[in-house]
């Protein structure tokens, strides 16, 4: 799933890679997918953006999104995979594919569940208009956003769910805490009532330094991006990591079910 990271990555590479291209087709899907969400009809995508170029590309919290120069924007959100490739190997299953008139093609596929969207500048999906209007982990207000959501939340709830629920930092899921909860030595599970000052300061300083490390390195090497390859970040409490144990201790690296999706830690250095 993308994420922060892997969001601006993508976006980077759009905005390099296919400014300035003309669309020449949209397909619509070859392969209904029950959990991938449009916006109207996707066969109605091809006589809404044929002839037009592309203006720019733009990575905010979950979503990444392409700006035509007709007005429209197509919007893709974290479960939604996008690939530049030649449309002569264009794959038999795809929810969308962009023919440009230079014979290149994006092409969207979907493996859990997304959304593409094409809209004209507006689009009522919350989550959109959270990412939108977030915080940047990287702005001087960032800290004091934190503090102020902490204070406002659940002291039962734990640090997974502060950090990864509810959209409160949108980008910031259940991939990149792992490793910034293992840097802060911070239990997924700690309830956030036993946090203290100490800890705050360093969960803090792990979150800008870590998810700027993730993006300088392309986004972690558990994801792909435009072109297919995995970022260059390599996680440490991911399925890549599990076997090779804890990096500090060089103990088993606990996986675990919670909330929703896997979990890893050290026992030891995640108390």
């Amino acid at each position: 799933m993308l994420e922060l990271p892997e969001v601006l990555t993508l976006a980077k590479q759009l905005q390099n890679a296919i400014v300035g291209k003309a669309v020449a087709h949209v397909l619509p899907p070859t392969k209904k997918h029950k959990f991938c969400w449009f916006s109207g009809n996707p066969a109605e995508y091809d006589k809404a953006l044929k002839g037009g170029k592309v203006q720019a590309a733009e990575g905010f919290g979950m979503f990444a999104e392409i700006i035509f120069d007709n007005g429209l924007r197509l919007c893709v959100d974290d479960g939604v995979n996008i690939r530049l490739i030649s449309a002569a190997d264009a794959p038999k299953d795809y929810q969308l594919m962009i023919k440009f008139d230079d014979s290149s093609a994006l092409v969207f596929t979907v493996a859990m569940y997304g959304g593409i969207v094409l809209h004209n500048g507006f689009d009522a999906n919350e989550y959109y208009h959270k990412s939108r209007r977030a915080v940047s982990p990287f702005s001087e207000d960032f800290g004091a956003h934190f503090r102020r959501l902490l204070t406002d939340s659940k002291p039962t709830l734990s640090a997974k769910a502060f950090l990864a629920t509810e959209q409160r930092f949108p980008g910031i899921g259940n991939g990149v805490l792992q490793d910034i909860l293992f840097e802060a030595g911070i239990n997924p599970k700690r309830k956030i009532a036993t946090f203290t000052e100490q800890d705050i300061e360093k969960l803090l300083s792990c979150i800008a330094r870590l998810l700027r490390e993730m993006i300088d390195l392309g986004g972690r090497d558990t994801e792909k991006d435009l072109f297919g390859n995995f970022g260059g970040y390599k996680t440490k409490m991911s399925k890549n990591g599990l076997a090779a144990g804890c990096p500090v201790c060089d103990g088993e690296i606990i996986k675990e079910a919670y909330l929703g999706g896997s979990v890893y830690y050290c026992p030891s250095c995640q108390k």
